[in-house]
């Protein structure tokens, strides 16, 4: 629910700590430096919280670190503060526990946006984007059921040009899928958390207004 008082859940806690596990040498002296492919993940995952990420790796990290840990941190004022105007959107929601894709819905909808769907699965949110022009999905990167976020991630951007933000929880997987992604908003998250990334999104040219 977006009450913004949420606390980070152990699961959530357990993978900032395998990814402090991954990229924390970078910031020892000396530097320990991880794999080719950890480092393109990880500015992957930097480009869709707009950070630069054509910097040395250990300040790229320095820098998601701090966002990842605030937005994992529970919330003092989530819902509290400007959020950027942008032109309405037509978002898909794709997110299969109920109350929070209600919840999302109801969000959406009082900013001014269309909303196409919620849908619980990955199937049925994969033919309503053949039937409906979207300019954004948000969608549960561990989707239950019929094929999971990250493969209906692939079928939206690679069959209908439709840009994803990912809802998750489960942030060793986003920062593995970070390249899938426009925008991400990790869980727990409030009102605020959801708007400023789709604004983000937008600014950033990664989802068209």
């Amino acid at each position: 629910m977006f009450d913004g008082t949420l606390t980070t859940t152990l699961k959530e806690a357990s993978d900032l700590t395998r990814l402090r596990d991954v990229y924390d040498g970078l910031l020892t002296r000396p530097p320990v430096e991880p794999s080719e492919a950890a480092i393109a993940e990880l500015a992957a995952m930097a480009r869709i919280f707009d950070l630069d990420a054509d910097r040395p790796a250990a300040e790229v990290w320095r820098d998601l670190r701090a966002v990842l840990m605030r937005q994992a941190a529970p919330a003092e004022a989530a819902d509290g503060g400007p959020i950027s105007d942008i032109p309405p959107l037509t978002i898909m929601v794709v997110e299969d526990d109920p109350a929070m894709a209600s919840d999302l819905v109801d969000v959406l909808v009082e900013a001014g946006h269309g909303v196409v769907g919620p849908f619980p699965d990955g199937a049925s949110a994969a033919t309503a984007a053949g039937l409906h022009a979207v300019d954004l999905a948000l969608v549960d990167i561990n989707l239950a059921g019929d094929g999971d976020g990250v493969a209906l991630a692939r079928t939206l951007k690679d069959s209908w040009g439709v840009p994803v933000m990912f809802l998750s929880g489960d942030v060793a997987a986003a920062a593995l899928h970070a390249r899938l992604a426009a925008a991400l908003v990790l869980k727990p998250y409030g009102r605020r958390d959801v708007l400023t990334a789709i604004a983000r999104a937008v600014g950033s040219g990664a989802v068209g207004a």
